[in-house]
């Protein structure tokens, strides 16, 4: 179904909106760029190998490094477009069925497979792991409680949706709550989002989608300046995140998050560019998927190297390939996975679990 774009100057209120997805991509391309700069270096999967990157100025390890805050981006999408979700959906139940099926079924799989091939290539934890530690490892990661319990994250990137879910319970409770006794009764749920912020404060992120869902702020800079500005403020934000603290960037962040949001500024509408619009219809994939087609090149370039091949080949080799397999990759995942499995695993369940709506009532 297509939906309409959103109108601005009022409260978001669930259409798509082009420049949100442009966004998505730029976090998750983001996320892999850094990638493309750890793994070769062998000790993103506890490989000891002093790994195949070759040697880099300063400035651009620096540059490179900070793509993996990209999931700072992540965070303030979610609280932009959660809120808008819960009330569509207008139901506890038929909000957490549908984030089900839009968070678990690639995670799933993904776990599944790592946690049957795991044991046979000794990756990482699974080298002189017993049955109980398996077990325990594989519950805990499902449920995504592992911090919690002190235990080895599986798939590297996932460590994410743990703050994700904690967000989706935590907004969805406070919701109900405020809607059922007001601000006495939600009091002690909004105090507990304080005291994560200042235990978490990457999680302060969630506040600037979730401030912009309320409101019909915006910031329209026309075009070229306008995606200057917003480059500029994208640039603060990630050195903010590196040199000072989660707390200062949340500053560049609320004016690159207004920018981008405005349909009319020359940041949203480079971000509407179609290549950018389909990476970011595929970015969930893309985020979980893209480690599990790193390795194998990854081993591979670590033999490479150690046979002699110059480590500017490897690593220019690793990016190329890398990008476009985990590209499709991605691609496969989403049109599988994203679309055919959800959609037969919602036609399976929702049927089960809700009855239908009658003519006229509201999801």
């Amino acid at each position: 179904m297509i939906k309409a774009p959103h109108q601005p100057g009022a409260a978001y209120d669930g259409s798509f909106v082009p420049s949100v997805q442009g966004l998505r991509a730029i976090a998750a391309l983001s996320v892999l760029m850094d990638h493309f700069y750890d793994m070769p270096k062998g000790g993103m999967y506890d490989i000891p190998d002093p790994g195949f990157l070759p040697p880099l100025w300063s400035w651009l390890q620096s540059v490179i490094n900070v793509g993996g805050h990209g999931v700072e981006l992540f965070f303030m999408i979610s609280g932009f477009l959660i809120p808008a979700s819960l009330i569509r959906h207008g139901s506890l139940s038929r909000f957490f069925f549908d984030r089900v099926l839009r968070i678990m079924p690639v995670f799933v799989v993904l776990h599944l497979a790592l946690f049957a091939i795991g044991p046979i290539v000794a990756y990482k934890f699974f080298r002189g792991i017993d049955l109980t530690g398996y077990l325990g490892i594989f519950a805990a990661n499902l449920f995504f409680v592992q911090d919690a319990l002190g235990l080895p994250i599986a798939q590297q990137n996932a460590w994410t949706l743990t703050y994700e879910w904690a967000f989706y319970i935590w907004f969805a409770l406070t919701f109900s709550m405020w809607r059922a006794g007001g601000r006495l009764l939600a009091a002690p749920l909004i105090l507990l989002g304080v005291a994560c912020l200042m235990r978490w404060p990457i999680t302060a992120f969630f506040c600037i989608g979730m401030l912009f869902s309320a409101t019909g702020f915006r910031i329209s800079i026309p075009g070229r300046l306008g995606l200057v500005a917003g480059l500029v403020c994208a640039a603060a934000l990630y050195a903010s995140l590196v040199l000072f603290h989660p707390f200062v960037g949340l500053i560049p962040g609320f004016l690159l998050f207004a920018m981008v949001l405005a349909p009319e500024s020359g940041l949203g509408k480079a971000l509407s560019t179609p290549a950018l619009q389909y990476i970011g219809k595929i970015s969930y994939s893309l985020y979980l998927v893209h480690p599990f087609v790193l390795f194998p090149l990854q081993v591979v370039g670590l033999k490479l190297v150690a046979a002699g091949v110059d480590r500017w080949l490897l690593w220019a080799a690793f990016i190329g390939l890398g990008l476009v397999m985990s590209l499709a990759a991605s691609a496969i995942s989403y049109e599988l996975i994203e679309v055919r499995l959800r959609r037969l695993l919602d036609g399976a369940f929702r049927s089960t679990f809700f009855r239908p709506l009658k003519v006229g009532q509201s999801a």
